[in-house]
């Protein structure tokens, strides 16, 4: 039976990860902090819904504390690690930016030298379509640059994406890194869009529009998501000879066993299509608080997944309307509504 470490259990993509490999006959070893940062009772409900099964077991701890992390992870030897554990959120970096660092720079860090020490079979990492920052060529390919982030957590990822490199580099570690596009879906964050605006349209109150409304996601449901990550651990990078044998469309580096893949819908909606599907399910109409943009954020995101579809041969599909409708009666049953 294989071992997978997931770092991040109890958060929203590790739940569904989880339950996945769960369900594929994997032991999954979940780590996870409980933070605060949003309802601690939605971590602890995916964590008692994921020990139904035997084959998983968690332990509580932060990233940062290397001597809990690694206590775990030599006890229970996984043959790969995904690390999905971080300080999340765009906004919130700019309240809190040293979260950002403690946990998406040092905890990663500690996450290698795990990864690192145990030899895995494959480490992966959570990266974000949030690295693409300024640039406006759409849709997001992998191998453009991604110099110039518009917020801390994105610069963190950034970094955690150069880290992994010259650890897979310097120990021969494969390492693939996937960034996510705007994720959503049942048992999803409280301080994201669709859950902040199914809960204002539900009770009545008013819901942010930023950008008055001109703002468009290349929005991904979580089981395609999840269904990406379970397929890309089985590929993972080798080290290639020379550059001759890296196919265009790969961005694999010709310096060690590493790669950034996207793992998005290769659609962008547009957020107020997205505010009337959600509308729609729920059945009334939002009050609309159309705001300028904030700060840190960009007008679109978009990607081009032609390098997961090659890899794996699986692309996300689930259209905008039958995700929403998922997540609104998850909404409905969980609170009782």
């Amino acid at each position: 039976m294989r071992t997978v470490l997931i770092t991040g259990s109890a958060g929203f993509i590790g739940y569904h990860l989880a339950q996945l490999l769960l369900d594929e006959g994997f032991r999954v070893v979940g780590y996870d902090g409980m933070t605060d940062y949003y309802e601690v009772a939605l971590k602890e409900r995916r964590h008692q819904m994921l020990l139904q099964n035997a084959n998983f077991s968690c332990r509580v701890g932060m990233l940062e504390d290397f001597e809990a992390l690694h206590s775990l992870a030599m006890e229970v030897k996984p043959d790969a690690i995904i690390h999905l554990a971080a300080q999340a959120g765009v906004r919130y970096s700019l309240e809190n930016p040293r979260a950002y660092v403690d946990a998406n720079l040092v905890g990663a860090f500690n996450v290698m030298e795990c990864a690192r020490e145990l030899g895995v079979h494959h480490l992966m990492m959570a990266s974000t379509s949030s690295v693409y920052g300024a640039n406006e060529d759409m849709p997001f390919d992998e191998r453009e640059k991604t110099d110039h982030p518009l917020t801390l957590y994105a610069a963190t990822k950034k970094a955690n994406e150069a880290m992994a490199h010259s650890y897979a580099h310097l120990w021969n570690l494969p390492t693939t890194m996937f960034r996510f596009f705007t994720v959503y879906g049942p048992w999803g964050r409280p301080d994201m869009a669709l859950f902040k605006f199914t809960r204002g349209i539900l009770e009545g109150t008013p819901i942010d529009i930023y950008n008055q409304g001109e703002m468009y996601r290349d929005f991904t449901y979580v089981s395609d998501l999840v269904r990406g990550i379970r397929l890309l651990l089985d590929q993972p990078p080798v080290r290639p000879e020379s550059r001759d044998d890296i196919p265009e469309w790969d961005s694999l580096s010709p310096a060690a066993p590493w790669r950034v893949a996207n793992i998005g819908n290769s659609d962008k909606v547009r957020l107020m299509d997205f505010v009337e599907a959600i509308e729609a399910e729920c059945g009334r109409e939002a009050v609309k608080n159309f705001m300028p943009m904030q700060k840190g954020d960009v007008p679109a995101t978009w990607a081009d997944a032609t390098l997961l579809k090659e890899l794996t041969g699986y692309a996300p599909q689930t259209d905008i309307r039958t995700g929403v409708k998922q997540f609104v009666a998850w909404y409905r049953d969980y609170y009782q509504i």
